[in-house]
């Protein structure tokens, strides 16, 4: 049986983009009387987009597919990023296909030999939902020593909404955390039946006020490249410039890494965070296996 599911989460995702636009925005008068809806209205949305109010309430209720190019005519109205708009595809795309069951994610031997050579960069390779799959001892120095968490809760998402260290380490913890979010909901559209997932969501929005309201708010976000600055508790600040690479054998593997400028002083704190892992014998997860 097909689920509904990324149909009703294609509607969610619709009403929830069409509320944040005026329609001064989108070049439509502004009538000057009070709106009874928040942002742009249904038909609104519709003449633009130059299809039946009929059509367009359907879709946001769930009740039927949208063809690739109403798909590309709404991003373009809505005003949706590259992200946003690959979001709203992957919902309309995943609405005829059964769902895969999949079982647990190994490290890619490529991607374990990278990792291995790492010494002085501190990287992660993580899977499906943010879940932390390997680590090299700086990255353990760097953020936790990821083998004290019990395998199924070791993910990254999770850390960052429960572990209160993780509020102090982020020197904007809650744009880190936003797109954490973003990111997971990124992960529903792929996977929306996957359970560990679903299971991850309910206890984050359980948990936690902030991961509810922000998951409300169907924001999305792939995993690129950015730069965040940590306060750390053993050298102090680090500004450092993130990346991630995705596995071609296994696109629901990516490698993301840590760097800084030679010469900058965040290069240097680091190489002293790599004396102290050694001191500490932080171990990376490939010793653990």
């Amino acid at each position: 049986m097909t689920s509904n599911v990324p149909l009703n989460e294609l509607g969610e995702f619709l009403k929830k983009r069409r509320s944040e636009l005026s329609p001064r925005t989108v070049g439509l008068p502004e009538t000057g009387g009070p709106r009874r809806v928040a942002g742009l209205r249904r038909e609104e949305v519709a003449q633009l987009a130059s299809i039946s109010t009929d059509y367009y309430t359907r879709l946001e209720q769930g009740r039927m597919q949208a063809s690739a190019p109403v798909l590309d005519t709404l991003a373009r109205v809505l005003h949706l990023d590259d992200d946003e708009r690959g979001y709203l595809f992957q919902l309309a795309g995943k609405t005829t296909t059964r769902t895969r069951r999949h079982g647990r994610q190994k490290v890619q031997p490529q991607l374990q030999r990278v990792l291995d050579d790492l010494t002085a960069t501190p990287a992660i390779v993580q899977g499906r939902r943010g879940d932390i799959l390997a680590w090299n001892a700086l990255a353990a120095a760097l953020v936790t020593d990821f083998s004290r968490i019990a395998e199924k809760h070791r993910n990254y998402p999770r850390l960052i909404f429960t572990d209160p260290a993780m509020r102090s380490l982020y020197a904007d913890w809650e744009g880190s955390a936003r797109i954490a979010v973003a990111q997971v909901r990124m992960e529903a559209a792929k996977y929306p039946e996957d359970p560990r997932l679903i299971e991850l969501v309910g206890e984050l929005s359980t948990r936690d006020e902030q991961f509810a309201q922000w998951w409300g708010d169907h924001r999305v976000a792939a995993r690129t490249v950015g730069t965040k600055t940590l306060n750390h508790p053993v050298v102090g600040e680090l500004v450092l410039d993130w990346d991630t690479l995705t596995a071609n054998t296994d696109p629901d593997q990516h490698l993301t890494v840590w760097t800084a400028a030679p010469g900058s002083p965040t290069h240097e704190r680091l190489r002293i965070l790599a004396s102290w892992a050694t001191e500490q014998n932080l171990s990376p997860s490939a010793s653990l296996r």
